[in-house]
């Protein structure tokens, strides 16, 4: 997410926390299988999306690779989330993950298989290198921002886009406005992400408490576990459409670029996956997810895309 994007999500925010959203289905522990396309009207964008989307040669599907064990189960494992609106929530009507990470992934199985099938298995933020690792998972879609600490233990494509965090309080918090404010209070983080050294650095003498999902942060939060949560701003933006308890105060404080995660090491399937993506966004398809999803409450264009392989550890 560019700054200026970041700008206008900040001036949109305050209208989002005043929306009704349905609630998230919980993911805890479990995976779910995506219809390619279920009724309903971002399924039926998402179908037309996929109806267009390239397919790899088989030329390009290398013989003994990570893409030819996909290709031959006919499913890709995507290590990503069931509860995050706008991001990858399961529609509790049609069964159908949506979101921005979740349709990018449809594509990317679109792309292997010639058909968006995709299983999601839910992961947490201190699960995932473990579930590429392992072989649990093909790739992990799930804002992964990509740092060289991460690169060590997995392999990133892209980035495919870009984000910030920022400070979200229970509505009517007085006080805090930018991230030195949490100096000497209680802070929630998520376990195992770049939040808990930012919040360190802003905030030297902040006391970090940290829960395993974004759902659980936000749980805390509204129970006065903490005084502020510290999280990318495109989740709280989009955990702001459920919660309207929820304030985010002030702009990003960091620039966080997002990964696909994949097992390390395996080079051939990050050539892929990065030559994917640019085939995706020169044909309209990224930016047509992130209209269907976070340009659903973001006004304005959809940003252009990071460089591909722009940041250290991609």
């Amino acid at each position: 997410m560019s700054l200026s994007l970041t700008r206008r999500v900040a001036l949109t925010v305050v209208t989002t926390l005043s929306l009704a959203g349905v609630a998230a289905c919980s993911g805890s522990g479990g995976s779910a299988a995506v219809p390619p396309g279920a009724p309903g009207d971002s399924g039926t964008k998402a179908a037309d999306a996929f109806a267009g989307a390239p397919v790899a040669a088989a030329s390009e599907i290398l013989p003994g690779s990570t893409m030819e064990k996909i290709k031959q189960r006919g499913e890709l494992i995507v290590g990503g989330s069931l509860d995050a609106p706008l991001l990858s929530q399961q529609n509790p009507v049609t069964g159908e993950v949506e979101g921005f990470d979740a349709d990018l992934g449809k594509l990317l199985a679109k792309y292997i298989i010639g058909q968006p099938k995709v299983k999601i298995v839910n992961a947490a933020s201190e699960t995932r290198e473990a579930l590429l690792s392992n072989g649990t998972v093909d790739v992990v879609f799930q804002t992964y921002t990509i740092t060289p600490e991460r690169a060590e233990q997995v392999a990133f494509a892209g980035p495919y886009y870009t984000s910030g965090l920022a400070v979200a309080v229970k509505k009517g918090t007085t006080g805090i406005t930018k991230p030195e404010d949490l100096d000497g209070k209680t802070v929630i983080a998520g376990a195992n992400t770049p939040a808990i050294p930012a919040i360190k650095k802003a905030a030297p003498n902040a006391k970090i408490v940290t829960f395993g999902s974004d759902p659980e942060c936000v749980q805390a939060l509204k129970q006065g576990r903490g005084v502020a949560y510290v999280q990318d701003q495109s989740l709280l933006v989009a955990d702001g459409k459920n919660e309207p308890e929820l304030q985010v105060v002030g702009e990003p404080f960091t620039t966080d670029p997002y990964g696909i995660g994949l097992k390390h090491g395996d080079d051939q399937m990050k050539k892929f996956v990065n030559d994917w993506l640019k085939k995706t966004q020169d044909a309209g398809l990224w930016q047509q997810a992130w209209k269907n999803s976070i340009g659903t409450v973001v006004q304005g264009e959809a940003p252009t895309p990071p460089a591909i392989g722009s940041v250290p550890g991609s």
